[in-house]
């Protein structure tokens, strides 16, 4: 064994210098990579390295909802090999084992090889092995035997393949490895099939749980395996954007001049002959030989099934049924379809664990949301915590939010300190742009929502907490995503379900609202306010880019500078007595801009401009009358006569 060692070292230092090898072109590439990159010394044996409890956890908690999913695919591929001598490794992207399953009968000789929870086989540690080589390339790959740069690893046989996330980059890398095996490689092939086949089930897996509540589209060129073994897997958002795809839909798409960095937000129609509304034809109910469409710049035909989200019903209120939405609920809205749409949707929610997440525009009202769920649920007796995370200092973002020991850092306040999320223990905390937070505390907050628990700094232990979660935030977390400033694993615990609130200007409650408003000043100051017509009509007209709160503060304005509580046009601020757009506008006209980006808001113009009358939409649109009703229900439009 010794004399095949040193000879393996011999061939290992040639192949390093320059000469030609036998071995696969991949293991001479990584060979040579050790050496000049890595600087390993080919004449060192080293021993496995196994991370301590604490930074394996670390580890670990990093990618808690991913493992947990992935399990499942580990334990039904090791019933496949059981008692063939293998051992399974789940390793996260810097090759670190996160999950194992091995035989407990040969647990030492598992350990002591590295074939273990906690082994590190990054290539600039281990050399050229399975795990390693394939972070590197990228590739699924076997490294057979003297394959293995480190002498060391000489008797093992291991292949592995990469697990790709839903957005295209590495998730983690699935190992499949034995003490002992034949001596020819090709003995390992079917190992190598088998690696492959379950990480494309990985990843599907974990795409139809980030994007349960989105349009999936499962492509093939399979008529038989378009529904139950799809070879593309892509995920859309409502507008019929990408916003997911497994590797192999990647790499499809990478032959049609698309990398994956371009891939998130394109439309689904610029790469296939389907337009958004069109998806219904691909579902289920009709015969997969009807159900095919075409990549637009090859013209590949393939077999399609589309996936729906969950239908999001909006009953019909009746009249006198009003009691039916929580009074904090209700507060919030005059009678706008969008807004009540959501409110009604909210309210179903307000007793259940799981995290919520808001978006919407500066100034629309999350917080004011948040708060009224709050009021609303069982919780109401308890705290409510809110914390602007764009507002902490970064430095000491932790020992806010989690707390800290006396003395655990210089400036730690003597006594110690509680922390914001032990202080909302028992009731709900309101994570307020949630998209500022640092990478860093990202991780912390993850195991708080996983674990249900906190470790305050310098403390060892951790400590139960009973919170509601509730983020907010005006960014566009899935952009921040791509941009690797936000954590796609924090964004999947918190979007158990996703509000948006709509700006002002979309609004069709405004002079409900400014009526409650002046209500409470009139409550508060004891003066009876009153807006004037030509007042009122400028107010419509406004823009309102600071949403409610820039409303809130003309009232106030309005308010403190008005003679006898008679709001007039001179009163209001100046930025809306300058503006000339309202003496053209007649008192009921919609408060949203016709020409608006947002599919959502022309639709609703439109109909509020032809009185809710669909089939006139339809032909102003150019469209059939089901695809309004359609767009309707998915943006859960509801003329305002089926309110009453």
């Amino acid at each position: 064994m010794e004399n095949a060692k040193a000879a393996h070292i011999n061939e290992l230092v040639r192949v390093s210098e320059g000469t030609a090898s036998k071995r696969d072109a991949i293991i001479t590439a990584s060979w040579r990579r050790c050496v000049a990159d890595h600087k390993l010394d080919p004449t060192v044996r080293r021993e496995a390295y196994i991370l301590p409890h604490e930074r394996l956890s670390l580890h670990r908690d990093a990618m808690d909802e991913f493992l947990r999913m992935a399990r499942f695919g580990l334990e039904a591929l090791y019933r496949q090999v059981a008692g063939m001598g293998y051992a399974l490794l789940l390793t996260d992207s810097n090759g670190i084992t996160v999950d194992f399953i091995g035989d407990r009968a040969s647990d030492d000789d598992l350990r002591r090889t590295g074939l273990y929870l906690g082994a590190d086989w990054n290539e600039g540690r281990a050399g050229t092995c399975a795990v390693g080589t394939c972070i590197a390339t990228g590739e699924a790959l076997t490294v057979h035997q003297t394959d293995h740069f480190d002498a060391t690893h000489i008797p093992l046989t291991c292949t592995a393949a990469p697990v790709f996330h839903s957005g295209g980059g590495l998730a983690a890398v699935l190992d499949i490895s034995a003490l002992r095996s034949p001596e020819p490689k090709i003995s390992q092939y079917l190992a190598l099939q088998l690696v492959k086949a379950y990480t494309h089930k990985i990843e599907n897996a974990n795409l139809y749980n980030n994007f349960r509540r989105e349009w999936v589209v499962k492509l093939s060129a399979s008529q038989e395996f378009a529904e139950v073994d799809p070879d593309f897997v892509i995920a859309l958002d409502g507008a019929g954007r990408i916003i997911g795809f497994n590797h192999r839909a990647c790499r499809l798409l990478a032959g049609e001049g698309e990398g994956r960095e371009q891939l998130i937000g394109r439309s689904f129609s610029d790469l296939f002959d389907c337009q958004v509304d069109d998806l219904v034809r691909f579902v289920r109910s009709l015969p997969t030989d009807q159900r095919t469409l075409r990549l637009r710049r090859s013209g590949t035909p393939l077999f399609a099934q589309a996936m729906p989200p969950p239908a999001i019903a909006v009953p019909r209120p009746r009249k006198g049924d009003e009691g039916s939405l929580p009074n904090p609920l209700q507060a919030m809205c005059g009678g706008d379809p969008a807004l009540k749409a959501v409110l009604t949707r909210a309210a179903k929610l307000v007793n259940t664990r799981m995290s919520l997440l808001i978006h919407g525009e500066t100034g629309t009202g999350k917080e004011h949301l948040a708060k009224a769920l709050h009021q609303s649920s069982v919780r109401a007796a308890k705290p409510f915590v809110a914390v602007n995370c764009a507002a902490l200092p970064e430095a000491l973002i932790e020992s806010e939010l989690f707390g800290h020991e006396p003395g655990s850092f210089t400036g730690a306040a003597s006594r110690g300190k509680k922390g914001l999320i032990l202080e909302a223990d028992g009731g709900t905390l309101f994570l307020d742009e949630i998209g500022d937070m640092p990478l860093s505390s990202q991780t912390r907050l993850l195991r708080v929502l996983a674990e249900r628990e906190v470790t305050p700094v310098g403390r060892t232990r951790a400590v139960s907490v009973d919170v509601r979660v509730i983020a907010a935030t005006h960014r566009d977390l899935v952009e921040l995503i791509k941009a690797g400033t936000f954590r796609d694993d924090l964004y999947f615990r918190l979007n158990g379900a996703v509000f948006t609130v709509p700006p002002l200007r979309q609004r069709g409650d405004l002079d409900w609202l400014i009526d409650r408003l002046l209500a409470e000043r009139t409550e508060r100051d004891g003066i009876a306010y009153a807006i004037a017509a030509p007042a009122l009509a400028a107010l419509r007209a406004h823009g309102w880019p600071g949403n409610v709160r820039e409303l809130v503060n003309a009232l106030d304005y309005a308010c403190a500078v008005c003679t006898d509580g008679l709001i007039e046009l001179m009163d209001i601020p100046d930025p809306m007595q300058r503006s000339d757009v309202f003496k053209a506008w007649p008192a009921g006209a919609p408060t949203a801009a016709p020409d608006s980006d947002d599919p959502a808001v022309r639709l609703r113009e439109v109909l509020r401009r032809l009185h809710w009358n669909v089939s006139a939409a339809a032909r102003d649109m150019g469209v059939d009358r089901s695809t309004v009703h359609r767009q309707m229900r998915r943006f859960g439009i509801v003329p305002p006569h089926r309110l009453d």
